[in-house]
């Protein structure tokens, strides 16, 4: 089945390229809030689906794709979305509780609604920084609805690629406190230049006790896997072209640069955590997913 997605939205932010893959995730987390082993719930999710033209009519429960789990789009892959989300809500919340953060970065915010749906201290401050057509639409949606946040929010519209610092420090952001940072789904559409200069300017506003959690491709040649049914499921179901949108740049060793500025990391796979938690996806030939890796650091108190 083709579903009505391409290109236009009609919504400033979302209406297709990167932002339009905001909205693919939120249709995942759906899927996985309704699954009945759901390893992760986001009742938000479903609204921004159906709030954009280019996605109101995508499935937001499984039963709805025909082919249901055999489905790599809206099975294999959404029930990737569906762990990662776990796995950084989990990794989020411990640095906040036990960890002792209480200022969140959410870097790429995207359609995230972790502000609302996460049991936060309630001293804890929520930054989320994104392109400003992306907060707006997320805006428009959450307005609309009776919930209020467990947390702060402060959302920042800002280009990454500018001075987000200056954005973030001038909102209240204290660089002397610790900070757990996140970055989902964001770096592999980053210049290789700039995700090295985006997390050298996490390093340099991390006080110690400070987290950070991302997403990263360690692939030589991404086209390596372009006929993998993630890919080529995704093109066809909804025409949006991944490959296309990753950029073709060598990635940067970033785990090796904060270990070297005496961060603690651990590089994981998916694949991990679906064994861990007994599912997910696991490896299988032509894996678009063999390369990616969910990195975590952390700086060290005194």
């Amino acid at each position: 089945m083709v579903y009505a997605a391409h290109q236009n939205a009609g919504v400033d932010g979302v209406e297709g390229g990167v932002g339009l893959t905001a909205l693919l995730v939120a249709a995942a987390r759906a899927i996985e809030t309704y699954r009945p082993d759901s390893l992760a719930r986001d009742v938000y999710a479903e609204h921004f689906v159906r709030a954009a033209p280019a996605s109101a009519t995508w499935p937001v429960r499984i039963q709805q794709v025909p082919d249901g789990d055999a489905n790599p789009l809206w099975g294999r892959f959404a029930r990737y979305f569906g762990l990662r989300t776990r796995v950084l809500d989990d990794f989020l919340l411990r640095s906040a509780h036990a960890g002792g953060a209480r200022q969140v970065v959410l870097l790429g915010a995207g359609l995230d609604a972790r502000a609302f749906r996460l049991d936060w201290p309630p001293d804890c401050v929520i930054y989320e920084i994104d392109r400003e057509g992306v907060l707006a639409f997320k805006h428009q949606v959450l307005d609309g609805l009776p919930d209020v946040p467990k947390a702060r929010r402060v959302p920042l519209p800002c280009d990454l690629r500018g001075d987000w610092a200056g954005a973030l420090t001038g909102a209240g952001f204290d660089p002397a406190a610790p900070t757990v940072w996140l970055a989902e789904g964001l770096l592999f559409y980053l210049p290789t230049a700039t995700e090295t200069r985006l997390l050298d300017t996490v390093d340099r506003l991390s006080a110690a006790g400070s987290a950070l959690g991302y997403e990263v491709k360690l692939e030589k040649d991404l086209l390596a896997y372009r006929d993998s049914p993630l890919y080529t499921s995704t093109r066809r179901q909804l025409g949006i072209d991944l490959l296309r949108l990753f950029d073709s740049d060598p990635r940067p060793d970033s785990a090796g640069a904060l270990a070297g500025r005496g961060w603690s990391t651990s590089v994981h796979t998916p694949f991990e955590f679906s064994r861990r938690h007994g599912r997910g996806p696991l490896p299988e030939p032509n894996d678009a997913l063999a390369g990616n890796r969910w990195v975590f650091a952390d700086r060290p108190r005194p």
